[in-house]
């Protein structure tokens, strides 16, 4: 029972800890465009740097 002194508070300590870090994120607009990062991994970067590198002429 004397381990509970010390889990309780721990357990509300890191239980505030997630809930500031969540509203933080939210405040801070992290879920502002969800689909964006999803379009941007099946976006091809490699066709843009390609046609930069390419020697014309």
């Amino acid at each position: 029972m004397n381990v509970l002194v010390y889990l309780v508070p721990m357990a509300l300590g890191l239980g505030l800890t997630g809930l500031f870090a969540f509203l933080w994120s939210l405040r801070s607009g992290q879920y502002e465009d969800l689909e964006g990062a999803a379009i941007r991994v099946l976006d091809d970067d490699d066709l843009q740097t390609r046609a930069k590198h390419t020697p014309t002429g």
